[in-house]
């Protein structure tokens, strides 16, 4: 844009271009590389630099190419007071039109630029399988800024800036750390190559921390985020075919030895819970055997007593029985005694009081052993009832030995169902609930009741 002033046309050095990364201005209606007028800077010029953006002037003197920086935001004219590097280009005109000339590039610090990147078809092997190489492309957006603008433009003359060469180069460092990402990202992380297709967040990831440093060094240039899209395997090449192959072959046999494995877990586990109840069924019975012994010998020992108090009574009546031996107590009565007539009563007494004695004595024992063999069969405790307890398979795994009242409350709850398999001691093998005469009650639902 230009307007008249003091000795002719003066310019708006400015840059509208809503989205860029470097831009050259030159004056409006000039072509580039047509003359050195697109390098004047006129008398009465102004500067507009928005804010998140410099202006760069790069103009030679006698020992070399300078620069200067002006940040934005910067919008005055161009004087000697307000712009320093007048007063070392003013001797520099060009046929009396310009008093300095300068190349000016805007530089956009705000705007982020996104670039696209394709990484084409390049071999990958899964360290299982080397012999297999399997292609796989990778495609993504790189988005970046330029944070350090010093840095930037020490890295990149800006005078030879081009951006498509800029973006090339950028792809180019991109492609050289993708492919040496993923072909390593299979031993480094473990990861099968059949399943690289899904790692997308990982390679974004870790790009951003390898390429995000190579090109602030190279470029001075900041990454914000590398997004990677989408990574192909080609599933039509040999070497995916072969590597499935191989792959499903591998994974049958595993799920084939896993499922091997639950089932003798499964075959061990009952193993162990028939023993444990076989063990308790000979505890109950070897209880309730014990009690029963207990009982009759508590029996025995009654009996053994009531015999051996007999034979003491008997014992004793036998003693008085001797006792008028030899005439021993006794008293005549006038009569011969070698005939046997005399009469001896201490004798007589003595044995009927022992008589009497030892008649109570028995009867008193009867009496108590009676007494206490109809307290004890009062008192004591019938052997517990058998119960018939069934192991069940609940998720692969058996359970158990419930019981039909636990069985029934399993069944309330859907915890079992009559397909569910079933076993007892007793049983050859595993069976469905239902075809189990002694289960088929724990299935009947109870009739509705009618309230009419």
């Amino acid at each position: 844009m230009g307007i008249f002033g003091n000795g002719g046309l003066s310019d708006v050095i400015r840059c509208d271009l809503k989205s860029y990364l470097v831009w050259k201005w030159h004056p409006e209606g000039s072509e580039k590389g047509a003359s050195n007028r697109e390098n004047e800077i006129r008398f009465g010029s102004r500067l507009r630099v928005k804010d998140g953006e410099i202006a760069v002037f790069v103009y030679k003197q006698k020992d070399g190419t300078m620069q200067d920086i002006i940040e934005g935001p910067f919008d005055e004219t161009i004087k000697t007071k307000n712009f320093p590097i007048l007063s070392s280009l003013l001797g520099l005109l060009y046929d009396g039109n310009s008093p300095f000339q300068a190349e000016i590039y805007f530089i956009n610090l705000a705007e982020i630029i996104q670039t696209r990147f394709g990484v084409p078809y390049f071999d990958v092997f899964d360290p299982r399988f080397e012999d297999f190489g399997v292609p796989v492309s990778v495609r993504g957006t790189i988005s970046y800024k330029i944070t350090d603008y010093k840095e930037f433009i020490k890295l990149h003359r800006l005078i030879d800036f081009n951006f498509e060469d800029f973006q090339r180069q950028i792809k180019d460092i991109i492609n050289r750390y993708v492919k040496d990402l993923v072909v390593s990202l299979p031993i480094k992380e473990n990861i099968p190559l059949v399943q690289i297709e899904s790692k997308t967040d990982l390679i974004s990831e870790k790009l951003k921390e390898t390429i995000g440093n190579k090109l602030k060094e190279n470029f001075g240039v900041t990454v914000s985020t590398i997004d990677v899209s989408d990574v192909e395997v080609d599933k039509n090449s040999d070497g995916y075919i072969q590597l499935r192959r191989v792959t499903k072959d591998i994974t049958s046999a595993t799920v084939e030895a896993e499922t091997e494995a639950k089932l003798k877990d499964i075959s061990e586990k009952q193993r162990i819970e028939m023993a444990d109840y076989e063990e308790r069924l000979r505890m109950q019975r070897e209880e309730a055997q014990y009690a029963q012994h207990l009982q009759s010998q508590s029996s025995n020992i009654k009996a053994f007593e009531i015999d051996k108090k007999a034979q003491v009574g008997i014992a004793g009546a036998e003693a008085l029985g001797k006792m008028g031996e030899n005439g021993a107590g006794s008293i005549s009565m006038g009569g011969d005694s070698s005939l046997g007539m005399g009469f001896n009563p201490a004798s007589m007494m003595a044995s009927m009081a022992l008589g009497g004695a030892v008649g109570q004595n028995i009867a008193n024992t009867m009496n108590n052993v009676m007494s206490n063999m109809n307290n004890q069969s009062t008192n004591q405790t019938p052997p517990p009832v058998p119960v018939v307890s069934y192991n069940v398979v609940i998720n692969g795994e058996a359970k158990g030995p419930f019981d039909k009242n636990v069985l029934k409350q399993m069944v309330a709850s859907s915890q079992i169902d009559r397909n569910t398999l079933v076993w007892k001691s007793g049983m050859t093998d595993w069976q469905k609930a239902e075809i189990v005469d002694d289960l088929k009650d724990i299935f009947e639902i109870p009739p509705i009741p009618n309230n009419k």
